[in-house]
């Protein structure tokens, strides 16, 4: 019974025409501008609805021309692409200047498809989005793994092409690593330059080696080239002195071929 229930549903819905496509194999050779609006008005054409203006001018023997004077249902020829493409718009004429657009359909090589409306694009990408979407969260939980001690982390050792990829990513990222940290000639020529650097430009005396040039030496001082007491100076704390030792500026040898 409930089957039987489900059947007539289905038979009673609105048929679906995005779903639908129409042609007929003796007439798409002769395809025209001045053809397809036969073409499409065959009575065959499940998108053609008979009860239109233009039917009643087919059997009235009368002009297109004559459409624009009627009030009701109509088909026109909307735009032309030859040879493959024609347009077909479905409107509703009010007056001879004033009329409501319907559903378009197009006909590409022969074959008649309804043109989806806004909505239904909407729809079918948002459709889309959210599948593509659910995917890949689905995909991603998969390679989720929980310890109570370590927390979440990530195990691609069950798909081969994200396991060798993560493993390359970590080979990469320990060659940057070590590119980075440079060679030990390159580490030691940064310090001759820093020393040779400060022998050359040493910096200037902090304020309180300048008050200690001021005070008047006591029994066994000494008195350094600066004028600074040398016995204070030892005793004070912070960069006092920077000693800059002769420092070899030639690099290694390079190494002969054999």
């Amino acid at each position: 019974m409930a089957n039987r229930q489900m059947a007539q549903a289905n038979a009673n819905a609105p048929e679906n025409h995005l779903r639908l496509s129409w042609h007929d194999t003796q007439m798409m050779a002769t395809l025209s501008p001045q053809t397809v609006m036969d073409y499409f008005c065959r009575k065959s054409n499940p998108f053609y609805d008979h009860l239109c203006n233009n039917e009643t001018i087919r059997m009235q023997r009368l002009g297109p021309e004559h459409l624009h004077n009627m009030i009701g249902l109509e088909y026109i020829l909307l735009h032309v692409a030859e040879p493959i493409l024609y347009v077909i718009r479905k409107q509703h004429r009010h007056n001879p200047s004033e009329a409501t657009p319907i559903a378009d359909y197009y006909i590409i090589g022969g074959t008649v498809y309804k043109a989806p409306d806004l909505a239904n694009v909407i729809n079918a990408r948002i459709l889309n989005t959210v599948v593509n979407l659910q995917s890949a969260f689905e995909e991603a939980s998969s390679y989720a793994r929980y310890h109570p001690s370590k927390g979440y982390t990530w195990d691609f050792s069950s798909n081969k092409v994200l396991s060798d990829k993560s493993k390359s990513d970590k080979k990469d990222a320990s060659a940057v690593k070590d590119e980075n940290s440079g060679t030990l000639f390159q580490k030691q020529r940064v310090d001759m330059l820093l020393a040779e650097l400060l022998r050359k430009f040493p910096p200037p005396i902090p304020p309180m080696l300048q008050n200690l040039q001021q005070q008047p030496l006591a029994a066994g001082d000494e008195m350094t080239p600066g004028g600074i007491n040398a016995t204070d100076m030892n005793n004070a704390t912070g960069p006092l002195d920077i000693k800059t030792e002769g420092v070899d500026m030639k690099p290694p040898p390079e190494k002969k071929s054999k």
